[in-house]
């Protein structure tokens, strides 16, 4: 059977009723990302461009699209926080997404506890069961295949200390699914979870 295809070319629009890309390469891991500015005030703000990019030593990079807060300050401070979003957290997550002022504390915005780090000055998120301090390595701006740089900057930091709640560890393994980690998906407000009747295991073929 072959399918009927919707052919486009971004630079000239989808002709679609949203942008399908973001929900194609989805869902994703919501980068919720907890930073300080040079005078100490807290920022918390969730990312739909997030993941990890190397296991030794463990990096991890979200992307800002216009230069917000979260940019500015891992670059002034050198550091960042990486918080685990969860359906218990869902709302809280979606609150800190509020298009506020950098004077405005999302922490207190969206109800939730200012943890302290360990190594860095950027505070975790109390409530999330899982969190990475994060030392920022490089900020890369984003170019278009012609060489145009666009508004758009990853930001990658490695993952100098993890903090895990031991409920989600057994025998020593992390429980994906006990997390209920929530995942970003496309359209206007569309989110995942995560369940253990999804998982299934398939191991790598050996050479």
């Amino acid at each position: 059977m072959t399918d009927e295809i919707h052919s486009y070319e971004p630079a000239r629009g989808h002709g679609l009723a949203h942008d399908p890309f973001n929900a194609i390469v989805g869902p994703r891991p919501i980068g919720w990302i907890s930073t300080v500015d040079g005078d100490g005030r807290r920022n918390l703000a969730p990312y739909s461009f997030f993941n990890a990019f190397n296991y030794v030593p463990p990096i991890v990079g979200f992307c800002s699209i216009g230069a917000k807060d979260s940019l500015r300050n891992a670059e002034a401070t050198g550091a960042f926080a990486w918080n685990l979003s969860t359906l218990p957290l869902a709302e809280a997550m979606n609150a800190s997404c509020a298009a506020v002022g950098p004077g405005v504390d999302e922490f207190a915005l969206a109800g939730l506890t200012p943890a302290p780090s360990r190594l860095i000055a950027a505070p975790r998120v109390g409530e999330s069961p899982v969190s990475f301090e994060c030392r920022l390595t490089q900020v890369v701006r984003l170019r278009t295949a012609e060489g145009r740089e666009v508004d758009s900057w990853m930001v990658f930091g490695e993952v100098v200390m993890v903090h895990i709640a031991r409920r989600l560890l057994k025998d020593g393994v992390y429980q994906t699914a006990a997390a209920e980690p929530i995942l970003r998906g496309g359209g206007p407000g569309d989110y995942f979870r995560i369940g253990e009747d999804q998982k299934f295991v398939m191991l790598r073929p050996r050479a």
